[in-house]
């Protein structure tokens, strides 16, 4: 938008026009307990401007009103971006020591959410002793047991479905084989990065990605640590999963990168097929996997692999090459993503070389941002406007809505 001056200027923009929930279609009415696309996500937005003052209770409870008008699923299809961890998390964010708004409402929600998380963890248990590779909607942000286990760290760190969730992790990292005795990562799926069957992936692959790969889980595993939540094997998990991302480290002019994924010959040759970084983004790229490498050294107290992260970081985010290929402003893979994340790693870094480059992200989002036709928490406008409320006010939200990037 060439007439935003500031990063305010063009969150109030973005929040303006999005004043009012549009119901989904018809045949898509779930789509509003979404927090990925639906009105869950775009609550957020509100709720963070309700809670700093830059917006109106009124306004946020319209929009959490409509993402709850269709019922709340708390089938083991619901995961923290959609059903009852998603509604749970969106009320979670919007809860206050100062008011008993939606206190009551939670508390039904957190029931559904800890039953869900002992169901889920029952059927990856049978699993994992069948012998069988699991998929991503079994151990993913998005849809498994990484993404509500980050709920119940907020709201149960010590609740026996917390410690479910970790111990389940933990196994996760166990070593697995093949139909030919092969020895593959306990992560391991078996489809390819788009939950299908295909000929470039035969049996399977293993993900990087925070969103669907193994960053997520470290994620988990490293914010648990650091609270003092903690599991037998926990931190021999954390230490595998630092292995892993050690021996696929791409070492190049522009900095460390990670591949997104590595098929079975990529493990026969000992090199990723890819021979470039991804975009740096949150979902599969070098801030995602960056933020999720620092925080587990410095939950070990690793300060040699914390400042390897925080330069693989600080270079991408200051490499024009990297730079040029981000092409949106969402959460996901554009430059509200990078910039939160990279807001974030500052924050707990140990040299100030990633403060330095918040800066230039700040301008590129600002720049870049306008209103569209996306409302969405992940590749719209809410999402957006969040990270350009936390490049406003340089200060973590005060909702804590991005916990569900697990970034916190």
């Amino acid at each position: 938008m060439t007439t935003t001056t500031s990063p305010a200027t063009a969150a109030d923009a973005l929040a303006s026009h999005l004043a009012a929930p549009v119901s989904p279609p018809e045949d898509r009415l779930w789509a509003a307990q979404s927090l990925a696309i639906g009105a869950a996500g775009t609550a957020l937005l509100h709720i963070e401007r309700a809670r700093t003052g830059n917006g109106t209770w009124q306004q946020a409870h319209t929009w959490i009103k409509s993402a709850v008008a269709a019922g709340i699923s708390a089938a083991d299809t619901s995961g923290l971006y959609l059903g009852a961890p998603a509604v749970a998390f969106m009320l979670g964010c919007a809860v206050t020591s100062d008011s008993d708004r939606y206190h009551h409402a939670l508390s039904a929600m957190d029931q559904h959410v800890t039953t869900l998380a002992h169901r889920r963890a029952d059927t990856a248990g049978a699993r994992i002793a069948d012998g069988r590779h699991p998929n991503f909607h079994e151990y993913d942000i998005f849809h498994g047991l990484t993404g509500i286990g980050a709920y119940l760290l907020r709201r149960a760190p010590t609740g026996h479905a917390m410690e479910r969730v970790l111990t389940y992790l933990v196994a996760l990292t166990q070593p697995t084989r093949d139909q030919d005795r092969n020895e593959l990562p306990g992560w391991w799926v078996g489809h390819d990065p788009h939950l299908t069957q295909s000929p470039h992936f035969p049996g399977g692959h293993s993900n990087f990605g925070t969103a669907h790969g193994i960053s997520g889980p470290l994620l988990l595993l490293a914010r648990a640590l650091r609270q003092g939540v903690t599991v037998h094997g926990h931190e021999a998990a954390i230490d595998t999963i630092l292995g892993w991302l050690d021996t696929w480290r791409q070492d190049s002019p522009a900095g460390p990168w990670w591949p997104e994924h590595l098929h079975h010959g990529d493990l026969r040759t000992g090199i990723p097929s890819q021979t470039s970084p991804a975009r740096p983004s949150w979902c599969y790229g070098t801030p995602g996997i960056a933020r999720a490498g620092q925080l587990a050294a410095i939950a070990r107290h690793d300060t040699i692999r914390q400042h390897l992260y925080e330069d693989a970081m600080a270079r991408c985010l200051t490499d024009p090459g990297q730079l040029s290929t981000i092409t949106d402003t969402g959460l996901c893979h554009g430059w509200a993503g990078s910039y939160q994340t990279a807001w974030r790693a500052a924050h707990d870094a140990a040299t100030p070389t990633l403060r330095a480059a918040l800066p230039r992200i700040a301008a590129a989002l600002t720049r870049h941002s306008q209103p569209g036709p996306d409302p969405s928490l992940l590749q719209g406008d809410a999402g957006t406007a969040l990270a350009l409320t936390t490049a406003a006010h340089d200060a973590a939200p005060t909702s804590g809505w991005d916990a569900c990037l697990l970034i916190d």
